[in-house]
């Protein structure tokens, strides 16, 4: 209310730096949580000689170095686009959540290997109680690590980062597998911690697919179309705007970009359908969510009610200056 809000090019570099600055922030206190719930099970590890533990342990290792990638991302993301990178590096988030997802699998196939392994030769199990509570640790430590990645990646858009959540979630299950077994082993059923696991392997595959659909989207440039349905209304309800003839969105990392072209009256001179391309994009802006840029193209309508393709290029670096093309 008090203070005046702009679509200045560089209010929306300083809220992608932020969006950034927090996703590395959320992947630094996640690495740091999941290392201490790794640390703390190994140390039950050596007490109690558990095989099964000792894989979840490592299991745990592995899963928070892949905090590195995605923080390696979110710091490509945040330098400047190139003359070879026009649209920036946001993309790298993308990559890293192809190699999120590729763990993710990995997490299923050796959970599915290690159960069947056991069922096929049971191994007997001591210190149950210390057990259990090495496995409620790991479990506790990977559900709010997954709870707070998943947070922060749906507030600042990266899929990256929520499917690293649903990652560290998997971790959870296999530590609950530890769990499972043991109070079976000890209610008398040796076949219950391979069971229990071969359960939680499909529970992954489910969260596999999951995180799989949501990067497949983002790198097939998928939007939900909830979100062109309100980038549509916002356009049309433009005075000015006659018809809009197209919309594109993508995500580029945790941002969204829009290109549209929208038809006006003929008889505009070019400082009106200046104007209207400009609130246009500010329509547009306040709108839809995480959209840091829009190109606005205006097309003339004819007498027939068609519109020729000459176009106002509303770019936030080059309109907003005065640069017109057709």
């Amino acid at each position: 209310m008090f203070t005046p809000h702009s679509h200045d090019a560089a209010d929306s570099v300083d809220s992608e730096l932020e969006a950034s600055a927090d996703g590395i922030r959320a992947v630094k206190i996640s690495l740091v949580a999941l290392g201490v719930t790794a640390v703390v099970q190994a140390v039950v590890v050596v007490l109690t000689g558990s095989v099964a533990l000792l894989a979840d342990t490592i299991h745990n290792f592995s899963d928070a170095l892949t905090a590195v990638p995605l923080w390696i991302a979110f710091v490509l993301g945040r330098r400047a686009a190139s003359r070879r990178y026009t649209y920036g590096y946001g993309r790298a988030e993308d990559l890293a959540g192809v190699f999120i997802v590729g763990m993710i699998a990995l997490s299923s196939v050796v959970a599915g290997y290690e159960s069947i392994r056991r069922l096929i030769s049971p191994q007997p199990i001591g210190h149950i109680g210390v057990l259990l509570a090495a496995g409620l640790i790991g479990f506790a430590g990977n559900e709010l690590v997954a709870v707070y990645r998943i947070r922060v990646g749906r507030r600042i858009g990266s899929a990256a980062l929520v499917a690293d959540g649903l990652h560290a979630r998997t971790d959870g299950f296999t530590s609950l597998a530890v769990v499972a077994g043991a109070l079976g082993v000890w209610a008398g059923i040796p076949l219950a911690d391979p069971i229990v696991g071969l359960l939680i392997t499909v529970a992954i595959l489910f969260v596999l697919r999951g995180a799989a659909t949501d990067i497949y989207r983002r790198l097939m440039d998928a939007v939900d179309p909830g979100l062109v349905d309100i980038a549509e209304a916002s356009l049309r309800a433009v005075p000015g705007v006659v018809e809009v003839e197209e919309l594109r969105l993508r995500w580029i990392g945790h941002r969204v970009r829009a290109e549209t072209g929208i038809v006006v009256d003929p008889n505009l001179g070019i400082v009106a359908a200046h104007d209207i391309a400009t609130a246009a994009k500010h329509n547009l802006l306040h709108a839809v969510p995480k959209l840091v840029a829009a190109t606005v193209h205006v097309s003339p309508s004819d007498a027939d009610g068609h519109n020729h393709h000459a176009a106002i290029a509303h770019h936030p670096s080059a309109l907003e200056s005065g640069a017109i093309s057709r």
